[in-house]
């Protein structure tokens, strides 16, 4: 590493904390109703929306409506991109006359948008027309990540509401965070990508000469409405096969900045939303703090790994970015959930994948999806608590809430439920012939491919090791699955525990308040983190992961 290296990494980090506060404060005004300048620039949409689906932006929801409301909305977008696949051959826009989609790939990538995982086991380019990623794809970017807003501020409602069963409207929810947060930024966002070369029209395929007298054809079309959001709303995936390294997508260093940096933004920003609707600036500053210190120790060691044990390889590596901006990316995408690559993360060092791993491992809390990172990361503060709390043998209490057996049960299983996922389901493509047919690599690294895979469904993340064929049946069901479990055994737990805390009464501070604004909460939260993911698992990484790094570094490989 260079002192530039050093440079870029202290730019992203700060342009990233710098920007948190800018951000969030806007957002708290648009999910907590306040007046903002920009207001009436969108508003005539959001009043139309409300009309045209007989919504009243005042009304209430319980957490069961809720989660009945947001199921039921995902189910029809489910439905809708699962049912234009089948017959996208016979749908317009599609110049390139691409067959339709086989109902179990057709099934894996509907679940995938929803679920905000955007895993792909297809190559864009040669799979998807124009109107399935439009209008399918594209649309579902943007519903899956105000979904994860919508979860998120009904936990901060939970919270902050005393005696009460009102935790907002789904529709409005997701309505105010599409038309005024993700609809603007993505404009924004695809203006700039457009500016920097990233193609957007919906031309036929060119067919061109190379230098080396051979024909190649050239993919088109609308990849930077697509790019943008799914860099925004930390959906990840690709318009093209090779995701973030294909130079259509993202062609100059500058994209490649501001794709890095469009990952952890608005999750980012949450956080310090968070803070200001529950009234605890600083209790969300030291949430973030924890964040902030797991990303950046996962950084150090996955740069650590890369240039100590791979120095100068760079297979798998895009030149034109090298090694810094693929740790840089590599490390944002899994912390975020995001899941687009820049590079091929079957090709990092073992221990760079391991904490691609360990990231989403974790859960979805370090940054996390929009919204889904902030819930993901209360689970564990409600742990924390909870442990703290019998440490010193008194009723646990968080922001004035009592956390009981209900809360804590509802926590553990919301970190089961994807665990179960990623545990058994790999053991299950391990011991059989149909899961083991669909590895590139031997040994280890083998191993990892698959652990990769359903550990990236499991946090609806979507990025993947690269080696492993996951088009075919089993892993197409299998991995479906596993986003479903994945995002709703999450969702619906957390809606239950906001539904419980917003019915209880506000108990004051007292001397004997575990405080959970300090650092000594940070150092027990993240003590927390790193136990609990590391009894879960260390056996299935120590399979992987560690022993292909002992391999390497003896001289070994499969």
């Amino acid at each position: 590493m260079n002192y530039f290296d050093y440079l870029q990494i202290f730019v992203y980090l700060l342009l990233l904390v710098a920007l948190t506060p800018f951000i969030g404060n806007y957002m708290f005004k648009v999910f907590d109703n306040k007046p903002f300048k920009t207001k009436g620039v969108f508003s005539w949409l959001e009043n139309g929306i409300y009309k045209l689906i007989g919504v009243k932006s005042d009304s209430q929801m319980d957490w069961k409506q809720y989660v009945f409301a947001l199921l039921s909305f995902n189910l029809i977008g489910f439905l809708f991109v699962f049912a234009i696949q089948l017959i996208q051959k016979q749908l317009p826009l599609n110049p390139q006359q691409l067959e339709n989609v086989s109902w179990t790939s057709a099934f894996n990538t509907a679940v995938s948008f929803m679920t905000n995982t955007n895993w792909q086991g297809y190559a864009g380019e040669t799979t998807m027309s124009y109107f399935t990623q439009l209008i399918g794809l594209t649309v579902q970017n943007f519903i899956s990540a105000a979904t994860g807003f919508g979860v998120a501020l009904v936990l901060i409602r939970g919270i902050r509401n005393k005696l009460s069963s009102n935790l907002g409207n789904f529709y409005v929810d997701i309505t105010r965070s599409v038309v005024y947060i993700l609809l603007p930024l993505s404009i924004l966002l695809s203006v700039v990508l457009i500016g920097q070369g990233v193609v957007q029209n919906v031309s036929e395929y060119k067919t061109v000469t190379t230098v080396e007298n051979v024909q190649q054809v050239i993919p088109q079309g609308p990849a930077a409405s697509q790019i943008a959001i799914k860099q925004l709303g930390t959906n990840g995936g690709g318009f093209f096969n090779t995701n973030s390294a294909h130079p259509y997508e993202n062609p100059t260093p500058l994209s490649n900045f501001l794709e890095m940096l469009a990952i952890l933004l608005l999750p980012s920003a949450f956080v310090y939303c968070y803070g200001k609707m529950v009234n605890s600036v600083k209790q969300g500053w030291y949430i973030y703090l924890t964040m902030f210190i797991l990303f950046v120790v996962g950084l150090g060691v996955s740069l650590y790994s890369e240039y100590h044990f791979a120095s100068g390889i760079f297979e798998g590596k895009e030149l034109r970015f090298g090694t810094i901006n693929s740790i840089i990316w590599e490390n944002a995408t899994t912390a975020a959930s995001n899941g687009s690559v820049n590079a091929m993360h079957s090709s990092l060092s073992p221990i760079s994948g391991l904490i691609a791993l360990f990231n989403m491992m974790l859960g979805e809390i370090i940054f996390g999806g929009v919204g889904a990172g902030f819930y993901g990361m209360l689970i564990f503060v409600i742990l924390t608590v909870f442990i703290a709390g019998l440490m010193v043998g008194r009723t646990p209490e968080f922001l004035g809430k009592k956390i009981e057996a209900f809360e804590v049960k509802m926590a553990i299983l919301g970190i089961i439920a994807p665990s179960f996922i990623i545990l058994v389901f790999t053991a299950i493509a391990c011991t059989t012939d149909v899961g083991l047919s669909s590895l590139l690599s031997k040994g280890p690294h083998g191993f990892s491919e698959m652990l990769y895979a359903f550990t990236s469904a499991a946090a609806n993340n979507g990025s993947a090791f690269a080696g492993l064929n996951a088009n075919t049946n089993f892993y197409n069901l299998m991995i479906g699955v596993g986003m479903l479990v994945g995002r709703f055994g999450v969702i619906i737990p957390v809606l239950a525990i906001a539904g419980s805390l917003s019915q209880k009464k506000v108990i004051p501070v007292s001397s004997g308040t575990f405080r959970t604004d300090n650092f000594t909460f940070v150092g027990l939260l993240i003590a927390v983190i790193i136990i609990v993911g590391s009894l879960t698992f260390f056996p299935a990484l120590s399979l992987a992961p560690v022993v292909e790094h002992i391999l390497m570094i003896s001289g070994k490989t499969f």
